[in-house]
């Protein structure tokens, strides 16, 4: 792959383009509106443990206190039992609210993005088939597994974390200056030094985290890619230069990750560094006061419990900023493909046609895919009910994008296409696409049964049906050799050649039985004989119905009722085979051009 390309695939996937993480947390926090009880509960049972997590050290300086009055003048050994049973309570009754606590967060955050998944999921049901045209799958599948693992776990954590580190923050300063408003000022004074450096590395790691997730994305998508298209990859021997081009990806990856890691154990080290400064200074000051008689022993030691409580949160302040931009990072992909243009909305007066007799006009129909660049112009034909009609022409005539626009997998610019005399633009694209059976040059087959993937959609199809069509598409012989018949899982061990594929998504089609069918190059990939076969059963079954029949094998589309001669999104010509030899024009070059090729 090129540089080019390579910087091609990063604006694809969003690399190199910022975050705005106000907005990012906004829509996070839109999206999480249904379980604003759940959340609040759960911060709640956290405050719970934060405050009795800050009532411990009074308690148990005490107790400290107790016990060194106890040595000069008798020890109260009931009093000290209670003293040390109620600071064991309340340790309990906070680690409850702990477990309560992350038991419920575990809980929402999973259901939060068991929602977003299926939205996402939705989403891509809803979107026009010129997003997928543009887009690296792998970078979708990875924003629908990575970006949501990532913004669910991160929520978890930043939840409980920023609720528990402000209370305690602000908790143990209120705590420490009533105990001692000196030591309170010296560790208030390192702990502002702590946060000062704290958010000059926050902002430094803050780019590295947004390009991290992105440069996962491109990674994922380049994976994909590969993997799908290894044979094409080995066959122009393109090994070395894909490898290069997966380790200049991934080498993003490292980098960033290295750099945004670095960055956040550097912040750790910090507040580390600065807690144990404070402990130095509360023990020397500290120690100052007690000799002058200022404070007891027992304040020192709720002095270095206080110490804890003031340095974690700023810690977890730090990684609640690191984790707070993994999460908008993330979310900021998810919402990005959540708000793509949908499909333009259907009205609800929809026409449904009952029984379609398969009579279709395409009426002065003009169509491009860009603005400015059209691909189809001022197309016209009619079509009636049960022909079979042929479309041919070179490479980009336009011959895929007519089936296009018949399914309504895009709409026109402008002209009509008729079904029955009914714009099809007036029903909805869910009836179109009934009115149809397509099979497309690249077939498609799910993991799952034989008998799944044959009657996908359809349903009463019995056992005789089934051995009827596998039989018309020359399965039988390989349906017989299958250990559990139609039962058979299709997985890698099925051993399915790519002609097999294909019979098997013809069969697939003839068992819906639409009126109008369309055949995108469905024979390209069997032998002769098999096409042959084929041919014969598909005249059978579209006896009566409508067919489009889409060819660069001239030969296969001899017997159509008509023939489009397509070139630069136009018919050039139409007619039958016969017609069309004997006008001597753009066809007839076709048709010799292979003629002399196969005869050669």
């Amino acid at each position: 792959m090129t540089k080019q390309n390579l910087q091609g695939r990063k604006k694809a996937t969003g690399i190199n383009q910022k975050v705005d993480l106000k907005s990012s947390f906004l829509k996070i926090f839109q999206r999480s509106q249904p379980y604003k009880k759940q959340w609040l509960l759960a911060i709640l049972f956290t405050l719970s443990a934060t405050v009795l997590s800050l009532i411990t050290p009074t308690k148990l300086s005490e107790l400290t206190n107790m016990i060194t009055d106890g040595i000069k003048f008798g020890m109260n050994f009931p009093a000290v039992s209670r003293a040390a049973l109620i600071l064991i309570s309340l340790y309990g009754i906070s680690w409850l609210f702990h477990v309560a606590q992350s038991w419920l967060m575990a809980a929402v955050t999973q259901r939060f993005s068991q929602d977003l998944r299926q939205q996402i999921m939705k989403k891509i049901n809803c979107l026009p088939m010129a997003y997928f045209h543009k887009t690296v799958i792998g970078d979708t599948l990875s924003r629908m597994t990575n970006d949501v693992d990532t913004l669910g776990q991160s929520l978890s954590q930043v939840v409980s974390m920023l609720a528990n580190s402000i209370l305690m923050l602000i908790g143990s300063l209120v705590f420490m200056l009533l105990a001692s408003p000196v030591m309170a000022a010296v560790v208030v004074a390192i702990g502002l030094l702590s946060a000062l450096l704290t958010s000059q590395i926050t902002k430094k790691s803050q780019p590295y985290f947004i390009s991290q997730q992105k440069d996962l994305g491109a990674l994922n998508g380049y994976m994909e890619e590969i993997y799908t298209g290894h044979i094409i990859v080995k066959a122009f021997h393109q090994e070395d230069e894909s490898t290069k081009t997966f380790e200049r990806l991934n080498q993003n990856l490292i980098r960033d990750g290295f750099y945004s890691q670095s960055l956040s154990v550097i912040m750790v080290s910090i507040s580390s560094f600065i807690s144990n400064l404070s402990y130095v200074a509360v023990c020397v000051v500290g120690g100052i006061l007690t000799y002058s008689g200022f404070i007891s022993i027992g304040t020192i030691i709720a002095f270095l419990a206080y110490i804890t409580y003031f340095t974690q949160p700023i810690s977890f302040l730090s990684q609640v900023l690191q984790i707070m931009q993994s999460a908008a990072a993330a979310g900021d992909r998810i919402f990005a493909f959540l708000e793509e243009t949908e499909l333009t909305k259907e009205h609800g007066n929809s026409i449904a046609l009952s029984e379609p007799s398969g009579q279709v006009t395409f009426e002065h129909i003009t169509f491009g895919y860009h603005e400015g660049t059209p691909v189809i112009q001022d197309f016209s034909a009619q079509i009636e009910p049960g022909q079979k009609i042929a479309i041919v022409g070179p490479t980009g005539a336009g011959k895929t994008t007519l089936v296009n626009l018949l399914m309504r997998f895009y709409d026109i610019d402008d002209g009509s296409i008729r079904l029955d005399d009914v714009d099809i633009r007036e029903c909805s694209r869910e009836q179109v696409h009934n009115y149809f059976s397509m099979v497309l040059q690249n077939t498609w087959l799910f993991k799952g049964t034989l008998r799944e993937n044959l009657v996908f959609n359809t349903s009463g199809i019995t056992d005789r049906e089934l051995d009827d069509v596998i039989k018309a598409v020359g399965l039988d012989y390989f349906v017989g050799t299958l250990s559990n018949g139609y039962d058979t899982m299709l997985d890698s061990s099925a051993n399915l050649s790519q002609g097999q594929c294909q019979q098997i998504a013809i069969a697939r089609a003839m068992l819906e039985k639409r009126p109008m069918l369309i055949l995108d190059e469905a024979t390209s990939s069997v032998d002769t004989r098999t096409e042959i076969m084929i041919q014969s059963a598909m005249d059978k079954l579209m006896e009566g119905r409508t067919s489009f029949v889409i060819a660069h094998r001239l030969s296969t589309i001899q017997n159509a009722d008509c023939i489009l001669v397509l070139k630069d999104g136009n018919i050039v010509e139409s007619g039958t085979h016969e017609e069309l030899l004997k006008k001597n024009g753009f066809y007839a070059e076709l048709y010799l051009s292979q003629f002399e090729q196969q005869a050669s």
